[in-house]
């Protein structure tokens, strides 16, 4: 077999819908969580929000980690299939949970469904593709599944204003749970001899010390820049969540409004990002994400010193176009760098690195929202994310 989107489109298509699914997971909780902790729990919004991002963040992260690293040895379509059985109990949990407690433990499984499924749907694409379309393949990996946290959350809002909170919102997740798992089992094909053929071409006499966490986290150039700059994306993310709202309320926003600015910044993060895989293509991998990261910390300052509707509406599509357009370049570049045989768990490193960003832009944003105030949550984010352009642009030595 050869390893191209044209001669694999549709393996390739099955895990891009599968992808889908593992989107639609996480989505089907966003909108009605925070009212479910409030109405049935006595917990206050923020703190349920925060609560979430923590302990789903740094779960995903562990998880990312672990399927890179066991994706050659357990098998990729083991480790997806893996991934749907600790999804297929989270809709039943928020369904039926007597206890906040019980959803924070769906929240732990669902960290541990994304960190193996999405990881591995990324690794098996990577692996289908070749050098050629990585760009494209990425930037439609991750389409696929931010629409679908999108479209979900929109979705269950919709069913729970119909029909209540519980139970039927999360009837979808398990219908998405059950068909992840039942088309894994019955129709992906495992990936791992395109790996192999891959590295007969590559350069096999190349020494390499094993040390792919210490390489990938700091010590290569290229893989530590781009390490760091998911980080601080999702360090950004993990803000905007839990800030956002609370800013624009207080910026004598209403709740109609609030709800198109925080929309429009993952629709343009979603969308956009069909066409910025495939640019990183042909432009380079460097030069797409020190743009991003430096639209990102922009679009940050230009936020909060925002006071208007219109303002507001066209930095947080401005943030959300940057997102746009670091995302699939980061993995499509991380391919790049990565000798075939340890591509995997270079993926499974930076995917740790970058989601644990989430975790701690929730816990950092809180601080500094708490004990100076909203607007330095977001100044203070949008100075790291300029920090790291730069950090990109001077350490980084790919060509383009």
């Amino acid at each position: 077999m050869q390893q191209s989107l044209k001669h694999n489109w549709k393996q390739f298509t099955l895990l891009v819908v599968i992808n889908g699914f593992v989107g639609g997971m996480v989505g089907m909780e966003r909108t009605i969580l925070p009212e479910i902790a409030e109405s049935e729990f006595h917990i206050a919004a923020r703190t349920a929000i925060l609560s979430f991002i923590i302990v789903f963040g740094i779960t995903k992260a562990i998880a990312n980690y672990f399927a890179g690293k066991l994706a050659s040895t357990v098998g990729r379509k083991n480790i997806l299939i893996i991934g749907w059985l600790f999804g297929l109990p989270v809709p039943f949990l928020l369904m039926y949970a007597p206890a906040w407690d019980w959803i924070v433990f769906a929240n732990v499984l669902l960290g541990i469904n994304q960190g193996l499924a999405w990881s591995t749907a990324v690794i098996m694409k990577i692996d289908l593709v070749g050098e050629k379309d990585r760009g494209l393949a990425m930037g439609l990996n991750e389409f696929a599944g931010y629409v679908a946290v999108a479209a979900l959350a929109f979705l269950t809002g919709f069913v729970a204003a119909e029909f209540g909170l519980r139970p039927y919102p999360f009837i979808l997740g398990i219908a998405m749970a059950a068909a992840g798992l039942l088309l894994t089992i019955f129709f992906v094909r495992d990936t791992e001899h395109f790996v192999k053929q891959e590295n007969k071409k590559a350069n096999n006499n190349r020494p390499t010390d094993g040390k792919v966490f210490l390489r990938t986290t700091i010590s290569d150039r290229n893989l530590s820049s781009i390490t760091q700059a998911g980080f601080v994306t999702n360090f950004k993310d993990g803000m905007a969540w839990g800030i956002f709202p609370l800013f624009l309320v207080g910026a004598g926003m209403s709740l109609g409004q609030v709800g198109m600015i925080a929309g429009i910044y993952p629709a343009l993060w979603g969308i956009g990002q069909l066409a910025s895989g495939k640019l990183s293509d042909y432009t380079g991998r460097k030069g797409m994400i020190v743009s991003g990261m430096f639209v990102q910390g922009a679009a940050l300052f230009l936020f909060g010193l925002s006071n208007e509707y219109a303002s507001f509406l066209i930095t947080a599509a401005l943030l959300g176009v940057g997102t746009a357009m670091v995302y699939p370049t980061f993995l499509a570049a991380i391919a790049d760098v990565a000798h075939p045989q340890e591509r995997a768990e270079t993926i499974g490193v930076f995917r740790l690195w970058r989601d644990s960003g989430y975790a701690f832009g929730a816990m950092a944003s809180g601080i500094l929202a708490d004990t100076v105030s909203l607007e330095a949550a977001i100044f203070v984010t949008g100075g790291l994310a300029l920090f790291s352009a730069s950090v990109t642009q001077i350490r980084m030595r790919l060509r383009k």
